[in-house]
């Protein structure tokens, strides 16, 4: 591929303005809440977040379309067809663990630190920023590209129905938001919630994880009695889980079970060590929790595929099926237990709830209605992958190939959409862990690679 000067220029020049604009936007907790105002649909600090990339949109000589809170969009280009860029604001609460402030941006060795670095203001900002480069360097486009970024991207992406029905989504682009080289598979993804009669008077409280979507760091109950020495004897992690531990403390002549895992994103749970699961593990062993204890730990306490619910398989184009239990409760009189399940693309969604629901049905657990996001494959051979790889390989002097994933990205809402990058091959997968980071030197490269993916598919 052929490099422009002029833009390569315009990148180098506003190499610092993107860290300042970054660390901006990391100190704003934009993590969904309560509707606070007509426009603010996710709460206070997510509204916040949006007025603030708005105002980085003019201050660079854009002009930004706020729609009605729940994304805003900005264009540069010419033209009737238009590529799109999709990125989000909102973020994932912090969750424990932190050697930093989640919200401080703080630079590290290199690293910005904070929720939403990698996932995804990282990734806005460096793409904002590309649309900038392009008009200073006055590349003309014959085509549209049009920034997105949504607020509602972590909880079921209602942002982007929104801007559907309301606007209406262009049919080709790019989600800035998972892997280089490129994502052109992503598998389908659902929550299925459960709920059976807990009939065991000495387990009084059961809590585990913030998110469907994230393996759980930190699991607690509460137990009748004094079971401090039990507990301590029946928990049992293997030699390379040393950050797995458990905590038994008398509290009002109970005992308080706190069993700290490792979180990590629910597309990778092998990244983790579910802290639900050994809690479970830890009640079954004490004989605590009765069936629907038991059959938790028998059907998802051990390994991640599924298998002991009966769901494990794979396909040739997207891999193995994922399941996490992601949340775990106890109220009125019932434990309440949410799984998150990326299923292959060939994979029937129908099949697995009726598989699970069986499964767990002798212990009494229920199933709430579940809808599917269904599985997302782009051809490695289509115009839009075609030109991403080109620029991918040209840029990093490699000759990768597309990936699959069991991540969800809104790329799954366009017709023909992938994800692209930021995150490089070899590098720490961070996003939903406690200490999440970028490195600044692939920051500011990935604009390079945005910037020309841009005038690729669009000059």
């Amino acid at each position: 591929m052929e490099f422009n000067v002029n833009l390569d220029r315009a990148l180098e020049a506003l190499k610092e303005d993107m860290v300042d604009t970054l660390a901006r936007w990391i100190r704003i907790p934009s993590v969904r809440a309560e509707r606070s105002a007509d426009n603010a649909p996710f709460g206070p600090n997510v509204r916040l977040a949006l007025e603030t990339a708005m105002a980085d949109i003019r201050r660079l000589g854009m002009e930004p379309r706020d729609v009605d809170g729940y994304c805003c969009d900005t264009e540069i280009g010419e033209g009737d067809e238009t590529i799109a860029v999709l990125a989000h604001l909102d973020v994932v609460p912090e969750g424990d663990g932190w050697h930093n402030d989640p919200y401080g941006a703080a630079i590290v060795d290199g690293r910005m630190v904070g929720r939403g670095t990698s996932d995804d203001k990282g990734p806005g900002v460096a793409a904002l920023f590309a649309m900038k480069a392009i008009k200073d360097a006055g590349i003309p486009l014959r085509r549209r590209c049009r920034l997105i970024l949504g607020c509602d991207e972590e909880c079921g992406m209602e942002d982007l129905e929104y801007y559907e029905k309301k606007i209406g989504l262009p049919d080709k682009g790019f989600s800035p938001d998972a892997n280089f080289p490129l994502i052109n598979t992503e598998k389908g993804i659902m929550q299925m919630e459960l709920h059976a009669p807990e009939r065991d008077e000495r387990l009084l409280e059961l809590a585990s994880g913030t998110r469907a979507n994230v393996v759980p760091g930190l699991a607690t109950a509460l137990l009748a009695g004094d079971w401090r020495e039990q507990a301590m004897e029946v928990f049992t992690v293997g030699e390379e889980d040393d950050d797995c531990q458990i905590e038994a403390v008398l509290e009002n002549g109970s005992t308080r079970l706190n069993v700290t895992g490792i979180p990590a994103h629910a597309s990778t749970p092998e990244k983790g060590k579910n802290a639900a699961k050994m809690l479970l593990t830890v009640l079954n062993n004490l004989g605590i929790g009765g069936d629907p204890v038991k059959l938790l730990v028998e059907t998802a306490g051990e390994g991640d595929e599924g298998k002991n619910l009966g769901i494990a398989g794979s396909d040739d184009v997207s891999g193995r099926l994922t399941i996490n239990l992601g949340l775990l409760s106890l109220k009125d009189g019932k434990i309440n237990a949410t799984f998150d399940c990326r299923f292959p693309v060939f994979f029937n969604d129908r099949t697995i709830v009726e598989t699970v629901e069986k499964r767990l049905a002798p212990a009494g657990f229920t199933m709430e209605p579940v809808e599917a996001s269904q599985p997302h494959h782009v051809p490695e051979s289509s115009e839009l992958v075609v030109k991403l790889m080109n620029v991918y390989n040209g840029i990093m002097r490699e000759n990768a190939k597309p990936l699959a994933i069991g991540g969800g990205t809104y790329a799954r809402h366009l017709k023909e959409g992938v994800a692209f990058g930021m995150l490089f091959p070899g590098e720490k997968e961070l996003e939903h862990q406690a200490d999440e980071s970028i490195d600044l030197n692939n920051f500011i490269r990935t604009a390079r690679i945005y910037a020309y993916a841009i005038v690729e598919l669009c000059a």
